[in-house]
């Protein structure tokens, strides 16, 4: 199934190419390197979300749709699904109903005694600048717990964040 085209900030760049230069539903399978070990290319497949696998994924490879693609350097971008369960479980953090750690923006302590959470773990997917942002809020309130009392900056409005 084809994700519909939507231009977000990050790609208006794109929009100055012929056509539209994303590609969506490709899984990269093999990294290709020449005979001096650098990398040259990238394998992918296709896939069709419109039939998972029994037990399995939930999309399946189109057959026949392998593809190299020319390339020096790869950036990966990996998919975030939450927090891992693990954690939360053995020390038993409370989480909100997207699984993330449960902890009040601007606070950002969680509801054991000491314990913190901030970024991707809090709040989802999101940002690196929030990330960031967040970061440095929950040193400033970890900083409040040990000392009782705090004198690092405060970073708690949206202007912080710089896109």
């Amino acid at each position: 199934m084809e994700a519909a085209a939507r231009f977000d900030y990050a790609h208006v760049p794109g929009k100055q190419l012929p056509g539209d230069p994303r590609e969506f539903s490709v899984q990269t399978v093999e990294f290709l390197g020449d005979d001096a070990g650098n990398l040259r290319g990238v394998k992918t497949v296709r896939l069709d979300w419109s039939k998972p696998q029994e037990g399995g994924p939930p999309f399946s490879v189109v057959e026949g749709s392998e593809q190299e693609w020319p390339c020096q350097m790869v950036l990966l971008a990996l998919g975030f699904g939450g927090p891992e369960a693990t954690i939360a479980d053995e020390l038993g953090l409370e989480r909100d109903k997207r699984s993330n750690f449960a902890a009040e923006y601007g606070r950002y302590a969680t509801n054991l005694e000491g314990v913190f959470a901030a970024g991707d773990c809090r709040r989802g997917q999101s940002l690196v600048v929030w990330a960031i942002n967040e970061g440095r809020e929950a040193a400033r309130e970890c900083d409040r717990y040990l000392m009782g009392e705090t004198s690092l900056p405060t970073v708690h409005d949206d202007a912080a964040v710089a896109v």
